[in-house]
């Protein structure tokens, strides 16, 4: 049976790499089209993530807390990309 519960470990290491992948496509955006998916989709999930924060129990030593705010911010700053992106004509596909 698959366990559904994600570790500290496991989370940090998650949130490590949707950081490094959402690093990753803004270094290789080329394109003049203003499509902007995999942000958009990077969002969607950063808002699932933060959605599943705020239902797990609280009693986490102040670190659920801690990721809450980190995972606020990471929508931001893709929010804040995607604008920008929109803006200046940037995109991908």
């Amino acid at each position: 049976m698959f366990d559904s519960k994600i570790t500290r470990r496991g989370f940090a290491a998650t949130a490590a790499t949707g950081v490094a992948a959402l690093g990753l496509l803004g270094a290789g955006v080329k394109s003049a089209d203003a499509y902007q998916g995999n942000m958009e989709r990077a969002l969607g999930s950063l808002h699932q993530a933060l959605g599943s924060l705020r239902e797990s129990t609280a009693n986490k030593g102040g670190h659920r807390e801690r990721a809450m705010e980190l995972v606020r911010q990471a929508i931001e700053e893709t929010q804040a990309g995607i604008d920008f992106a929109d803006d200046h004509g940037g995109g991908g596909h």
